[in-house]
């Protein structure tokens, strides 16, 4: 442990220095002025500061010293956020209560009356170390049970974003959708802003499946996902698997035109990966239907009506031949 002793008087300095190493303090170091004391603390320099403070435990400041005494430089040690839990004890040869009050007031936690007495400095030594080293360990130890927290809420995001994953494709899931979507549309109700919203389905997919197996038609689903996902660019759009070979694409703030610039690119993403597709109806390769729509959510009412009209878009893509987008 450090202790530090600020005092003008040499006589002083070796009287508390002598009695502290003969109770076993021996790592001292004595002052003789309140800006002696904040050049070894490195009041003016952060970078020392962080070093220094970390290493003294207790300051002993007399009160009457030139320049500065020691009530002003013990509120300027208290006032700096990386020197505030060092405690200091005055020692001083007044014992008025106002100049007490004063010392206190400034941040000192006790005082010696001068002339010293060994039993008195030993134990008011004693008793601010023990009180000292006690909150040491309380602040360590939250700052320990922060990060614990910290890592706790870290890694509940973690299990909350995996929880809102589809663990085949990696878009987000149907929870996440049902969630999400009510968000959306409960903010585009508010804002008066309309809601864009596509229903995609991947075109003869059993057939796909059946033909290649369940493992080729995971990879058919993996790569269509990641093919779509790319298109949305803003962080509020979202891709979701809505179920089996179904895909549901959320676009906030968008009209039925901005939805079509997406749907197009979307079809044309698809047809790009060129997956072989020997049981398709319409192409040589994998391809998929779209129904879209968007509206401006009237007040009072759910999403309901979004989504069961971009079906019936679907549902009239697929009618006419597939691998292309009708809007509702």
């Amino acid at each position: 442990m450090s202790i530090l002793i600020v005092d003008d008087s040499k006589v002083i300095q070796v009287l508390l220095s002598t009695t502290l190493k003969k109770a076993g303090y021996v790592d001292l170091l004595c002052v003789s002025s309140a800006q002696e004391a904040f050049n070894f603390l490195g009041i003016d320099n952060q970078e020392r500061m962080r070093t220094v403070v970390k290493g003294v435990d207790l300051i002993l400041m007399d009160i009457v010293m030139p320049v500065i005494d020691g009530i002003e430089a013990c509120r300027a040690i208290k006032e700096n956020e990386f020197m505030a839990d060092i405690p200091i004890v005055m020692v001083t040869a007044k014992d008025e209560s106002e100049v007490l009050q004063l010392a206190f007031s400034a941040g000192a936690v006790d005082y010696i009356v001068k002339p010293v007495k060994k039993q008195e400095l030993l134990a008011r030594v004693r008793s601010v170390l023990k009180l000292k080293h006690e909150m040491d360990r309380r602040k360590s130890r939250e700052r320990e049970l922060l990060e614990v927290t910290r890592q706790l809420e870290e890694a509940n995001k973690t299990l909350q974003r995996f929880s809102y994953l589809d663990g085949l494709t990696g878009v987000s899931n149907r929870r996440f959708f049902d969630d999400t979507l009510l968000k959306e549309w409960r903010r585009a109700q508010r804002e008066k802003q309309s809601i864009g919203f596509i229903m995609i389905d991947i075109d003869f997919f059993k057939a796909y499946n059946d033909f290649y197996g369940h493992q080729g038609g995971d990879e058919c689903l993996k790569r269509v996902a990641r093919a779509i996902n790319t298109v949305p660019k803003r962080p509020t759009d979202f891709v979701a698997r809505y179920g089996g070979e179904e895909f549901a694409v959320v676009l906030p703030n968008t009209d039925i035109e901005g939805v079509m610039v997406v749907a197009e690119q979307m079809l044309n993403d698809v047809r790009n990966l060129a997956i072989v597709h020997e049981r398709s109806k319409v192409a040589d390769r994998v391809t998929i239907s779209l129904g879209i729509a968007a509206c401006i959510p009237p007040k009072g009412k759910g999403f309901e009506q979004l989504i069961k009209e971009a079906d019936a878009a679907l549902y009239s893509a697929k009618a006419d031949g597939r691998d292309r987008f009708k809007s509702s």
